[in-house]
């Protein structure tokens, strides 16, 4: 059994996917649009360039994403997506870059629980929280 996160997005997950890619350090697997898919003659048209699917690799996790229309949509909320990172240097580089023009929540530090800790949602609208914990 493997467990994968699935974002959903307003028409950005193709800009958000590219920013996680740079970010994160993975790589793209699948950008499929609404146009080139089956789906094409049920999209509006303005919507045949978003995303219907998209994966992105880190390692042997897979972050997936799609772009909802219309009602379809509705904000992230109720979760986190954590980042486990396991040198505080790479923890507080992924933090500064995932939280460019997003919102910080908490601030990146050392807890009782982790070398670094942070909180943020990102220019996308996705919450994360990236924790370096401690050896032993």
């Amino acid at each position: 059994m493997k467990l994968s996160i699935h974002l959903v997005f307003n028409g950005q997950c193709e800009a958000a996917f590219r920013f996680y890619a740079q970010c994160l350090g993975g790589t793209i697997v699948t950008m499929l649009t609404y146009g080139d898919s089956p789906l094409a003659a049920q999209t509006p048209l303005a919507w045949h360039g978003k995303i219907l699917h998209a994966t992105l690799t880190l390692g042997d996790h897979t972050l997936a994403g799609v772009d909802h229309f219309g009602k379809e949509y509705e904000p992230a909320k109720g979760f986190f997506a954590l980042m486990e990172v396991d040198d505080p240097a790479e923890a507080e580089r992924v933090f500064a870059a995932l939280s460019e023009n997003g919102t910080v929540r908490m601030p990146i530090q050392e807890t009782f629980w982790a070398m670094r800790f942070g909180v943020l949602v990102d220019r996308f609208g996705i919450p994360w929280e990236i924790n370096c914990g401690r050896a032993g």
